[in-house]
């Protein structure tokens, strides 16, 4: 049978119960422990497909084409496994399930209730995820803090579950704000107090609590912590703010919060073996250069709307020993007359996908400027077709080329609505999504950075190149370096002539791992550390001065 950890967090959100439930699953699989990962939202959207990302940040695809919270994100890059459907659950869902049901007649004429109907379903969708493929432990991180009124049928799930698989095979976790406040001088345990307090209210003692605190805390703290609190001193936690966040697991690790939970919940295991983390983090911490990324898009105040894009930029600098800055440029000031100063100091341009009109002329002019001049070039699904249509207007000269997402009556359509997509009219969970096999032209960028014909990348989009203007486009010269198995769609398009100019239709970032970059990301900052050697050497001739190694230095 499988152990269940349940992570819940108290006084305020964002206190990184995502991180550390991560961060517990990296440690536990170093022990040899087979996971599965799972997030319950208490939002009442059935997924955060339709969401803005102002409102929820990115949306994460699984390879079965679930679109997911972020934080399945975090599980993936933190641990390695490869979430599903199933791990995502959301108020919506549940309801969804539960009222289809009622108007099957599944109950049998019985008033269908939150207990124990809603929360029946709830449980039912944390013992599926166990089932679907046998694992030691499955780790559930309980959305948004307790007290909401829209977790309560989540928190009263999971206090039923050990009367279903037996308290011994359960552990609840609870993740805690204690503020530090500078005008006293004074570390304040009474939020953690009043937040157990609630956790208690609702018939749930937690087992181990982790205490998140921007300073650290000594003994007796954790003593007050533990006599008010009804855990025991050992299993009181410290999450403290650290320099670099990949560093948390091993944080937990050095206080041996691994250790207890296994103790706790009776599991037999090897040695942690963090070998390949800390060497990533050595490496991290041995970086003396950096190379400098343009982000053009319209989100970019929002980390979280690019988050698996910025990681996965970090991961490619681990693999070239760089670290990455972003310029994070705004594509609704970029113009023909200000895109030369916008750009002139970056060593390579990314433009990420997204949805609307809004800024995509801004995004063609950058896409542009990074072909004219030789600068890295890495387009992802809405970035790929701002390449695919800055190329047709002004290599194949057609002047009015564009998408028809962005103007329905262009006269030249080089990107159009995918077939499978006309008839469709809602538009949650509707799209291109999940993993596609696609086929890799030999000698492309794309096919010597995978160094394999066939790959799967993950998909979300609806639009695609339109089949009509293939032959023209490739013609022109534009290398179609990826398409689907069947040669139906194009899924990979490059430059020639260029040091590394690639855009896809695909979502790479949802493959990186920092201990194992994914292999364009890991490419493309290759190639912007060439440039930017190779840039600076030219500056600083032209100066009359001897080129310095090294690149820019860390700022």
């Amino acid at each position: 049978m499988a152990k269940f950890i349940f992570t819940t967090g108290g006084v305020v959100s964002s206190l990184g119960k995502g991180i550390a439930s991560a961060s517990i699953g990296t440690l536990l699989k170093a022990r040899g422990l087979k996971i599965a990962m799972q997030k319950c939202d208490p939002y009442i959207n059935v997924d955060p497909g339709t969401m803005s990302p102002f409102q929820h940040g990115e949306v994460y695809v699984t390879d079965d084409g679930a679109e997911t919270d972020l934080d399945l994100g975090h599980y993936e890059r933190y641990t390695g496994t490869t979430t599903n459907s199933d791990s995502n659950v959301t108020t919506g869902q549940v309801y969804h399930s539960v009222i289809s049901k009622e108007r099957r007649g599944d109950y049998l004429g019985a008033t269908v209730q939150v207990i124990p109907h809603i929360t029946d379903e709830i449980k039912s969708c944390i013992y599926r995820l166990a089932e679907r493929d046998p694992v030691d432990v499955v780790i559930v991180e309980i959305g948004g803090t307790v007290g909401d009124i829209e977790s309560q049928p989540f928190l009263e799930a999971i206090r039923q579950v050990p009367n279903d698989v037996g308290r011994e095979n359960v552990l609840y976790l609870h993740l805690a704000l204690m503020p530090y406040l500078k005008a006293s001088e004074e570390l304040k345990t009474k939020t953690v107090q009043h937040s157990m307090r609630a956790m208690r209210d609702i018939g749930i003692q937690p087992d181990m609590l982790l205490c998140r605190s921007e300073v650290d805390f000594d003994e007796p703290v954790i003593q007050k912590i533990s006599l008010f609190c009804n855990v025991r001193p050992e299993d009181v936690f410290k999450s403290l703010d650290v320099d670099e966040i990949l560093k948390v697991p091993l944080a937990l690790g050095e206080q041996g919060m691994d250790t207890r939970i296994c103790a706790k919940l009776g599991l037999e295991t090897g040695p942690c073996d963090l070998t390949k983390w800390k060497a990533m983090i050595r490496g991290i911490e041995s970086m003396k250069d950096a190379v400098r990324i343009g982000v053009v898009g319209k989100y970019l105040d929002l980390n979280d709307a690019y988050k698996s894009i910025f990681e996965s930029l970090r991961h490619g600098g681990f693999g070239n020993n760089v670290h990455v800055e972003l310029l994070k440029i705004d594509s609704e000031k970029v113009t023909t007359s200000n895109v030369k100063n916008r750009l002139a100091d970056v060593d390579g341009i990314l433009i990420p996908g997204g949805f609307g009109n809004r800024g995509v002329e801004g995004k063609i002019l950058a896409a542009h400027y990074a072909r004219t001049n030789k600068i890295p070039y890495f387009g992802i699904c809405l970035g790929m077709q701002c390449a695919l249509i800055e190329y047709a207007r002004n290599v194949c000269g057609l002047k009015k080329a564009n998408s028809t997402e962005f103007d329905s009556g262009t006269e030249h359509p080089v990107v159009d609505l995918l077939a499978t997509q006309r008839s469709i009219s809602n538009l949650g969970g509707t799209m291109r999504l999940g993993k596609y096999v696609c086929r890799l032209t030999k000698g492309t960028r794309a096919q010597i950075a995978y160094g394999e014909n066939l790959i799967t990348e993950r998909h979300r989009h609806r639009y695609e190149v339109n089949n009509k203007y293939r032959e023209q486009l490739a013609e022109a010269g534009l290398i179609l370096a990826g398409l689907t198995d069947d040669g139906a769609l194009v899924e990979i398009i490059e430059a020639p002539d260029h040091p590394w100019y690639l855009g896809c239709q695909f979502h790479p970032e949802f493959k990186s791992r920092p201990t194992d970059p994914h292999p364009l990301f890991r490419d493309f900052i290759a190639a912007a550390k060439t440039y930017q050697h190779q840039r600076l050497g030219e500056e600083k001739k032209t100066a009359g001065k001897a080129p310095k190694t090294g690149g820019r230095k860390k700022s």
